[in-house]
C-alpha cells in the first residue's frame, strides 16, 4: 500500500503541493512525485494542488487519490478543457483566475511543498514565502531538491541575504530536502517564522481568509 512505511499521523490534515505541467526530463523527478504522494497517503494527508491531470500534477494526484485520500484540484475555469488539463481525479472546484485560485489552494491547505517545475511553480512559491514574510500566513512552505534542481534558486536567496535585500531571520522560511520523507519530517517539525511587520496587515489576513 502506498506509504506503509509510516505509521504516525502527521499534524497536517491537508497539504498543498506545487508542480510542473511536465515530467521533466529525469525519472528521478518522477519518482519524487510518487515518493511524495505516498508520505502524504501514509501520514493521511489529504492533497490540494492547481488541477490537471497531466506532468508531476497528475503523478501526484493519481498516486495520492488511488492511496484513498481527498484530492482537491483548483483550476481557472478557462483552463478546464481535456486538451489542457487532460481527465483529473477526485474533487475539481472552478475559480475566476489565477488569483483566486492561488487564495483557494492557500485557504484549504496547512503547509505547502514545490516540487520541481517552471515559471509557475516558481511563482506560486514565491508568493507563499512572501506571505509568510509579511505574516500573512504561519504555514511551512517546503522545497522538495530533487537532485539538486533549486540550488540556483536557494545561492539566490543567499546571495539577496548577503547584498541585504532578504533579512536574515527570512532565510529560514525555506524548508528544503532532496527527498520527499526528510523534508516531511522537517515540514513536521518547522516552528512558524514570524516577522515584526505582521501586525500592520491583519486586513490582508482577513481578507484572504487564511
Amino acid at each position: 500500500m502506498l506509504g506503509e512505511q509510516i505509521t504516525q499521523a502527521s499534524r497536517f490534515k491537508r497539504m498543498c503541493v506545487f508542480c510542473g505541467s511536465s515530467q521533466g526530463n529525469k525519472t528521478s523527478y518522477r519518482d519524487a512525485a510518487i515518493d511524495l504522494a505516498k508520505e502524504l497517503v501514509a501520514g493521511g494527508i489529504d492533497l490540494v494542488y492547481g488541477g490537471g491531470s497531466i506532468g508531476l500534477m497528475g503523478l501526484v494526484s493519481q498516486a495520492v487519490y488511488h492511496g484513498g485520500r481527498h484530492v482537491l484540484g483548483v483550476i481557472p475555469k478557462t483552463l478546464m478543457t481535456p486538451e489542457i488539463i487532460g481527465e483529473m481525479v477526485g474533487e475539481v472546484r472552478p475559480v475566476a483566475d489565477m488569483h483566486q485560485r492561488k487564495a483557494e489552494m492557500a485557504r484549504h491547505s496547512d503547509a505547502f511543498i514545490a516540487l520541481p517545475g517552471g515559471y509557475g511553480t516558481l511563482e506560486e512559491l514565491l508568493e507563499v514565502i512572501t506571505w509568510t514574510q509579511l505574516g500573512i500566513h504561519h504555514k511551512p512552505v517546503g522545497l522538495l531538491n530533487v537532485d539538486g534542481y533549486y540550488n540556483s534558486l536557494l545561492t539566490f536567496i543567499d546571495q539577496a541575504v548577503e547584498e541585504g535585500f532578504i533579512n536574515p531571520a527570512a532565510r529560514r522560511i525555506i524548508v528544503s530536502a532532496p527527498t520527499a520523507q526528510e523534508l516531511m519530517e522537517k515540514l513536521e517539525e518547522y516552528v512558524p517564522y514570524y516577522d515584526m511587520v505582521a501586525s500592520g496587515l491583519d486586513w490582508e489576513a482577513d481578507r484572504l481568509e487564511f
